[in-house]
C-alpha cells in the first residue's frame, strides 16, 4: 500500500499515474530494454494494483464518513454555544441600557448642579471683577497709580484689559462730575494703546508673529486697533518695491502677507484686502497716472499702448489677487479697484482711439502717396458723380479726360499691412479698455475708420484712377495696367477679408452690431466687384482694339489673293503672328492677376471676343484657292491660341470656324457635303453662305449651282 501511495503525485494525472506503474513493475518495458517484455506479469501487477486501490478506496470512505460525523457533531455543539452566548448578549445589552438611562439621570442632575452653581458663581465673578475695577478707578480719582500692573511694563497685556473697561465705564459718567477721571482714564488708554502699537511695530520689525498676534489681540478691542492694522500694511510694503516691474513687486508683496496675515489677525481676509486696497490706491494709481499724464496730450500712440499695457498689467494682477481669501466678493471688491484707477481715461478711450486710428491712417496714405510724387485728385462725391457713375455702368463708355498713370497702380500691400497693423491694435486695444455694453458699437467705429481710409481713400481711389488711366479701345499701343490693380485689389480683398473674421466678428458676434457690420462690408465688395468688372470689360474691349489694330497694319488683301499661287512660301500670315503673340501675352497676364472662377469667366469673354472678331476679320476679304488655304492655316494657328484659354466654348468656337474656312477650298462638288458635317450642319444657313461668297470663284455658275 506504501508503494501505491508514492505513485499519487500533485497534481494527479491518470496517465502518467500508469507510466509510473509500468516503469516500476518488472517486466514492464519496451522490447529493446534490459528486461524482455512480459505482458502476463504486467497483466497479474495490474489486477493486484486495483485490489489495492479497492482497498486504499473503502479505507478512506470510512474516514471520511467518521470525519463527517465528527464535523456534525461539533457543528451542534458549535450552535448550541452561539445560542447561549446570544442569550448573554441580551442580558448584558439590557443591563447597558440600565446603566446608560442612570448615567443620562445622573448627568442631568449634574448639569442641573452646575447651572445652579454657575449661577451663584458668576454674579460672585462679577462682584469680584466690579470690586477690582473700583479699586483701580479710586487710583484714578486718588491721582495715583500705585497698582502693580499699571506700573510693571510686563503686565501691559492685562493693564490693557482693565483700562479698556475702566474708558468703557468711564463713558456713562457725568461728565461735571468726573470730568478730572475721565480725562485720567482717556490719557492712560491713549497711553496704552500707543505703547501696544509701538510695541506691535517693534515685534514685526524683529519678525516675532507670537507677539504681533498676542498684541493685536489685546488692540483687537481698543479704536487703535484700524491704526495697528494700518502700521502693520505700512511696514509691509517697506523695501518691497526694489523692482522695475511694480505690479510683479505688488504680487510677490501679496503672497507673501498671505501667507503670514492669518497667524497675526483674527480678521486676515479684511487686513488682506485693505493691503491690497492701499496698494491699487496709491502704488498702482501714483504710477499709472505718472505713466500716462505725461503723454496723455502730446504723444496719443504711446498714451494708448500705455493705457493698454497698464491696464493689462493691472487686470493680470487681479486675477493673481483672485485666488486669495478677500471676503465673500472679491471679484466685485478688485473691479472696484481697477475701476477707480482708470476710470477718468477709460471714459474717453474711443475718441482718443478713433481720433488717433485716423491722424494715423491719414498719415501713412499720405506719405505712401509723397513718396509716388503724386497729389491725390478728387474723385468727386455727390448727384453729377452718381449720375457718371449710372451711366458708366449701363455704356460702359469712359468719362472723362484718360489719366497716363505710368504704370502705377496706387496700391501698395506695405500700406495695407500699416492700416490692418494699426487697425489690428485699435480693436485689442478696444477689446480689453472697452466697457462690455460699450464693446460691439466701439469696434463698429473703429471698423468704419478702416472702411474710409483702406477701402474707399485708397482701394477705391486706385480703381477710380486704374478706370480713368484705361484708354480707349481705338487708342494704339495702349499700356494696359488695370488687371494689375485687379490683382493687388484681389490680394488686399482678401488681407481685409481675414482681419474682418479674425478681429472684428470675436468683438460683435452677438450683438445687433454684427449684421450692421456685415451689411456695410457686403455694399463695399459690391461697389468694388462694379468698378472691377467695369475696368476689366473696357480693358478687353481695349485688348480686342490692340488686335484690331495689328490686323489692320499687318493684314493684307494680297495675303488671301496672292498673284503667284505657285509660289506661297508662309505657312501662316504675319498678322496672325503677331496677333497670336499678343493674346498669349494677355492670357498669361490675366491668369497672374486673378484666381479661382474670376479667370474662367474673364478668359471665356475675352475668348468670344477673340473669336468674334477674327470672325468678322475673316468676312472682308476674298480669297483664292491658296488664300483659302492660308486662312485656314491662320485659324489653325488662332485655333492654338485658343487651347491656352483652356474654356471649351472658346475652343469649340474656333472649330466651327476652323470647319467654316474650309469652305474656302473645298471642291465645289463637295460644298453640301461638308456644309451638312458634324461641325456645319447646326449652323444657319446664311452664314455658311457667307462664308462660300468670299471664295474668288463664287460667282462662277458651277459653284452657285452647287452650293443652291
Amino acid at each position: 500500500m506504501a508503494t501505491t501511495a508514492e505513485l499519487f503525485e500533485e497534481p494527479f494525472v491518470a496517465d502518467e499515474y500508469i507510466e509510473r506503474l509500468v516503469w516500476r513493475t518488472p517486466g514492464g518495458g519496451s522490447r529493446g530494454g534490459p528486461e524482455a517484455f512480459d505482458p502476463k506479469r504486467l497483466l497479474e501487477e495490474f489486477v493486484n494494483h486495483i485490489q489495492e486501490l479497492q482497498i486504499m478506496d473503502e479505507r478512506i470512505q470510512r474516514k471520511v464518513e467518521k470525519l463527517e460525523q465528527q464535523c456534525q457533531k461539533e457543528a451542534k455543539e458549535f450552535a448550541k454555544k452561539v445560542q447561549e452566548l446570544q442569550k448573554s448578549n441580551q442580558v448584558a445589552f439590557q443591563h447597558f441600557q440600565e446603566l446608560d438611562e442612570h448615567i443620562s439621570y445622573v448627568a442631568t442632575k449634574v448639569c442641573h448642579l452646575g447651572d445652579q452653581l454657575e449661577g451663584v458663581n458668576t454674579p460672585r465673578q462679577r462682584a469680584v471683577e466690579a470690586q477690582k475695577l473700583m479699586k483701580y478707578f479710586n487710583e484714578f480719582l486718588d491721582g495715583e497709580l500705585k497698582s502693580d500692573v499699571f506700573t510693571n511694563s510686563e503686565k501691559i497685556k492685562e493693564a490693557a484689559d482693565i483700562i479698556q473697561k475702566l474708558h468703557l465705564i468711564a463713558q456713562e459718567l457725568p461728565f461735571d462730575r468726573f470730568s478730572e477721571v475721565k480725562s485720567k482714564i482717556a490719557s492712560k488708554y491713549h497711553d496704552l494703546e500707543c505703547q501696544l502699537i509701538q510695541e506691535f511695530t517693534s515685534a514685526q520689525r524683529r519678525g516675532e508673529i507670537s507677539r504681533m498676534r498676542e498684541v493685536a489681540a489685546v488692540l483687537l478691542h481698543f479704536k487703535g486697533y484700524s491704526h495697528c492694522v494700518d502700521v502693520y500694511i505700512k511696514q509691509c510694503q517697506e523695501g518691497a518695491y526694489l523692482r522695475n516691474d511694480i505690479f510683479e513687486d505688488a504680487a510677490i508683496l501679496c503672497q507673501r502677507v498671505n501667507k503670514q496675515v492669518g497667524d497675526i489677525f483674527s480678521n486676515p481676509e479684511t487686513v488682506l484686502a485693505k493691503l491690497i486696497q492701499n496698494v491699487f490706491e496709491v502704488k498702482l494709481q501714483s504710477f499709472v497716472k505718472d505713466q500716462l499724464e505725461e503723454c496723455r496730450k502730446s504723444d496719443a500712440e504711446q498714451y494708448l499702448k500705455n493705457l493698454y499695457d497698464l491696464y493689462t498689467r493691472t487686470t493680470n494682477l487681479s486675477s493673481k489677487l483672485m485666488e486669495f481669501n478677500l471676503g465673500t466678493d472679491k471679484q466685485t471688491f478688485l473691479s472696484k479697484l481697477i475701476k477707480s484707477i482708470f476710470i477718468s481715461y477709460l471714459e474717453n478711450y474711443i475718441e482718443v482711439e478713433t481720433g488717433y486710428l485716423k491722424s494715423r491712417s491719414a498719415m501713412i496714405l499720405q506719405r505712401y502717396y509723397d513718396s509716388k510724387n503724386h497729389q491725390k485728385r478728387s474723385i468727386g462725391t455727390g448727384g453729377i458723380q452718381d449720375l457718371k457713375e449710372r451711366i458708366r455702368q449701363r455704356t460702359n463708355l469712359p468719362l472723362g479726360p484718360s489719366i497716363d498713370t505710368h504704370g502705377e497702380t496706387f496700391l501698395s500691400q506695405e500700406v495695407v499691412v500699416n492700416l490692418l497693423q494699426e487697425t489690428k491694435q485699435a480693436f485689442e486695444r478696444c477689446h480689453r479698455l472697452s466697457d462690455p455694453s460699450d464693446l460691439p458699437r466701439n469696434a463698429f467705429r473703429i471698423f468704419t475708420i478702416l472702411v474710409e481710409f483702406l477701402c474707399i481713400e485708397h482701394i477705391d481711389y486706385a480703381l477710380e484712377t486704374g478706370l480713368a488711366g484705361i484708354p480707349s479701345s481705338d487708342s494704339k499701343n495702349a499700356n494696359l495696367y488695370f488687371l494689375d490693380v485687379v490683382q493687388q485689389a484681389n490680394t488686399i480683398f482678401h488681407l481685409f477679408d481675414k482681419q474682418f473674421n479674425d478681429h472684428l466678428m470675436p468683438l460683435i458676434s452677438s450683438s445687433p452690431k454684427l449684421s450692421e457690420c456685415l451689411q456695410k462690408k457686403k455694399e463695399i465688395i459690391e461697389q468694388m466687384e462694379m468698378k472691377l468688372d467695369t475696368g476689366i470689360d473696357r480693358t478687353l474691349n481695349c485688348m480686342i482694339g490692340q488686335m484690331k489694330h495689328i490686323l489692320a497694319a499687318e493684314q493684307k488683301k494680297t495675303d488671301f489673293k496672292p498673284e503667284d499661287e505657285n509660289n506661297v512660301l508662309i505657312q501662316y500670315t504675319n498678322a496672325c503672328v503677331k496677333v497670336c503673340a499678343y493674346v498669349r501675352k494677355q492670357v498669361e497676364k490675366i491668369k497672374n492677376s486673378m484666381d479661382g472662377k474670376n479667370v474662367d469667366t474673364v478668359l471665356m469673354e475675352l475668348g468670344v471676343r477673340f473669336h468674334r472678331l477674327i470672325y468678322e476679320h475673316l468676312q472682308q476679304y476674298s480669297y483664292s484657292c491658296m488664300g483659302g488655304m492660308l486662312a485656314i492655316c491662320d485659324v489653325a494657328e488662332y485655333r492654338k491660341c485658343a487651347k491656352d484659354f483652356k474654356i471649351p466654348l472658346v475652343l469649340q468656337l474656333f472649330d466651327t470656324l476652323h470647319a467654316l474656312c474650309n469652305l474656302l477650298v473645298v471642291a465645289p462638288d463637295n460644298l453640301k457635303q461638308v456644309c451638312s458635317g458634324e461641325q456645319l450642319a447646326n449652323l444657319d444657313k446664311n452664314i455658311l453662305h457667307a462664308f462660300v461668297q468670299l471664295r474668288a470663284d463664287y460667282r462662277s455658275a458651277r459653284l452657285a449651282r452647287h452650293f443652291s
